[in-house]
């Protein structure tokens, strides 16, 4: 198996505490908006799932996409099936949407709440790959203030464990 080599330029803090700051936003605005809505609750449930696909979906698509470019092994069928689930869960919400009975702007803000979410989940998992190094291991500067609590609780288990 050949691997193509790329040169990966590792994100700033900034960007990844930019990008957790986004991918909460959307998701607990997506949530909120969806546990305040006044719709069945079969309804919220069918907003959920289609929301749990499209995350799920996007984060499996954006890394097939990435191995291939980098030449790790992909099959066509698996490409297939993320990219369907993929756009199965933008058109359900779409659809959902449309033949919701809801106002205007209430559609909107599901919709933007999405949308910004996929975005973040997409960049998150971006950042957190390109932090991980070729053992498998992410480093902790992946995750925004974690890097730190890490690093305490590391130092305090040397202490404890001397």
């Amino acid at each position: 198996m050949q691997t193509t080599s790329h040169r990966v330029y590792k994100p700033t803090q900034a960007y990844i505490s930019a990008t957790w700051a986004s991918l909460a936003i959307g998701v607990i605005g997506y949530l909120v908006g969806l546990w305040n809505a006044n719709i069945l609750l079969n309804e919220k449930g069918y907003y959920l799932a289609i929301f749990i696909l499209a995350m799920f979906s996007a984060v499996t698509l954006q890394k097939t996409v990435r191995d291939k470019q980098e030449g790790l092994p992909t099959t066509a069928v698996f490409v297939g099936m993320c990219w369907a689930a993929f756009f199965s869960a933008v058109a359900l919400l779409g659809i959902g949407l449309f033949n919701a009975d809801m106002f205007l702007s209430e559609k909107g803000f599901y919709g933007m709440a999405f949308i910004l979410s996929l975005f973040s989940i997409i960049t998150v998992q971006k950042n957190i790959r390109d932090l991980t190094n070729e053992d498998g291991s992410t480093l902790s500067s992946a995750y925004p203030g974690v890097a730190n609590s890490i690093d305490v609780a590391l130092e305090t288990t040397d202490i404890v464990g001397e």
